[in-house]
């Protein structure tokens, strides 16, 4: 992975993070899943789950939707969609 692509990355999971923004279920799933997907370090990321725990199954269906993306492709998608909901990443 290139430096200048994981700071890129760095400086949008920051813009993330810090936003007032709110966001709908959906968008914030996918923040999530490719977040997961660009960072994992041992395999495929799986959240713990508690029986009946809806909140656990909507991740886990996020994180399988993302699973086939390389870590690469993960940060890429996830830089674009900050650029998209919340804005322009600085240099």
């Amino acid at each position: 992975m290139m430096a200048e692509e994981n700071s890129k990355f760095l400086k949008a999971y920051d813009m993330a993070s810090n936003t007032a923004q709110q966001f709908p279920p959906d968008v914030l799933l996918h923040f999530y899943a490719l977040y997961k997907r660009a960072t994992e370090r041992n395999g495929f990321y799986i959240p713990p789950t508690n029986e009946g725990d809806l909140r656990s199954a909507f991740k886990i269906n996020a994180l399988v939707q993302v699973k086939n993306l390389s870590k690469e492709e993960a940060m890429n998608r996830y830089i674009s969609m900050v650029e998209q909901y919340i804005g322009e990443i600085p240099e």
